[in-house]
């Protein structure tokens, strides 16, 4: 049965600007049209990108990375600035992925793995947002309605639980603010 899904999501596909690389250990998990995942000129893809049934979309800006065994899956919204590094193993949901209830999460699994994904269910969706010229470090988990401004660095191993504001440095579970970046960091 799960063969049957990897073909299916494979049929997706994402919408590419000139010099976007999809590196052979990359996985596009689509099962949304096409234009739910758009991705920058000459950004390059070593994680997964995954949409669900139901909803979800991610748009990656230029100049980006996805480092090896990230995931980047969405059931709302996902956006990525320009220019924004994000080592391996970093996981970004804008989701709960299951529902909260015992019996809703076994419901949600059932269907899954009898039907593939349920076309309409909720997860309490919230967007996320990671500002131009972010680096987000290895193994660092970035969880539904955070908002990382422009700048900021995400130490490795990081999560990520609320907001961070531009041109600081965040650490820690939860992260917290280690510093500000100076001027010359800026540039």
């Amino acid at each position: 049965m799960l063969s049957k899904f990897r073909t299916f999501w494979k049929k997706r596909a994402a919408s590419c600007e000139a010099g976007v690389v999809l590196h052979p250990e990359a996985t596009i998990v689509n099962m949304r049209q096409a234009e739910c995942i758009r991705i920058g000129a000459f950004t390059h893809v070593r994680g997964e990108l995954l949409t669900f049934a139901h909803g979800g979309e991610i748009h990656i800006g230029k100049y980006c990375y996805i480092g090896e065994h990230s995931k980047l899956w969405s059931a709302g919204h996902i956006h990525v600035g320009d220019r924004v590094l994000i080592a391996h193993a970093v996981t970004i949901l804008d989701n709960l992925t299951h529902p909260l209830s015992a019996s809703g999460r076994h419901n949600h699994y059932r269907h899954i793995m009898t039907n593939g994904h349920p076309e309409a269910i909720n997860l309490d969706e919230q967007p996320v947002e990671i500002g131009d010229d972010v680096w987000i470090g290895c193994m660092s988990v970035i969880l539904r309605g955070v908002i990382i401004g422009q700048g900021a660095i995400i130490g490795a191993g990081s999560v990520v639980t609320s907001s961070i504001p531009p041109w600081t440095v965040i650490a820690g579970n939860p992260a917290r603010i280690v510093r500000e970046l100076t001027p010359a960091e800026r540039i």
